[in-house]
């Protein structure tokens, strides 16, 4: 893990890392001994000077202006969101360490979730399932509370034989991790989490030295159940009223595809298995 006390400068040295000298429309002479743009070229751009830059990403300036930000992020390319995410690090004054709160679903959310006939769960901040109904755990099995979606997508062998462009899945699941974390790095479960998955998984390693963020909407999801085979899903994220961190995800079929007809299949196979046997009346 990098020093999460210097999250502003470990952003700018992470991003500015996975930007060509081409892209940046610099031309590249001789032999770079690091990836993407250095330091001096980046100042350049921005139009602020090499030392400030330094600073930066030392972490010996923490307050630099938004003008300035928004220069970064042009010269950085980042997307709307990676802005905002940079423009907080910016301008976050001192923390707080703060007392771990256990989220609760609030009790008529977790009624909704039960009622709802397409799977259905409740994420919190880090990604904890709060609560599920039976088509998600049919969807997968560890769909349910308590579980972590992070920690099954990367430790799990039965969760990412579900996602057949499984990196994809996990570079976009890290990235939601990070802009949904934000700037609360000191909270147990957060260190808990990372520190778990750096050590277990290299590839969550690269992932998270990335410093990808990204906001994990809505968006069609391709899913290979040992059952019915491929699914084609629309993954809808709401955010649960009351409860800040915390997001209804509802995957829902187009109507009429064969997506559709597998979804009822599953439910049906589900019923059926969750049906207890009826009383011999001999």
């Amino acid at each position: 893990m990098s020093d999460e006390s210097n999250l502003l400068g470990d952003y700018v040295r992470a991003r500015r890392k996975l930007v060509t000298p081409e892209q940046a429309g610099i031309s590249s002479v001789g032999v770079r001994r690091v990836p993407g743009l250095r330091r001096e070229e980046v100042a350049m751009l921005a139009g602020i000077s090499a030392d400030y830059y330094l600073r930066l990403e030392q972490g010996r300036d923490r307050n630099p202006s938004a003008q300035v930000l928004e220069s970064l992020a042009r010269v950085l390319r980042l997307d709307d969101d990676a802005t905002a995410y940079l423009l907080r690090l910016g301008t976050e004054g001192p923390r707080r360490r703060r007392r771990p709160r256990k989220e609760s679903v609030p009790a008529g959310v977790a009624k909704l979730v039960g009622t709802l006939a397409l799977p259905a769960y409740v994420e919190g901040r880090y990604f904890d399932v709060l609560a599920a109904n039976a088509p998600a755990t049919a969807l997968s099995p560890r769909l349910v509370a308590g579980r972590n979606r992070l920690r099954d997508v990367f430790l799990d062998p039965a969760e990412q034989a579900l996602f057949p462009d499984w990196k994809d899945a996990a570079q976009g699941m890290v990235a939601g991790f990070r802009k949904s974390v934000g700037t609360d790095t000191d909270d147990p479960r957060f260190i808990e989490l990372v520190g778990e998955l750096s050590l277990a998984h290299p590839h969550f390693s690269r992932l998270w030295a990335r410093h990808d963020v990204n906001t994990c909407d809505g968006a069609f999801k391709h899913l290979d159940h040992p059952q019915v085979g491929d699914l084609w899903l629309n993954r809808e994220r709401l955010g649960v009223s009351g409860a800040p961190g915390q997001t209804l995800v509802i995957l829902h079929p187009d109507p009429g595809t064969d997506s559709a007809d597998k979804l009822a299949l599953l439910a049906s196979i589900t019923r059926t298995a969750e049906t207890p046997p009826r009383p011999d009346p001999c």
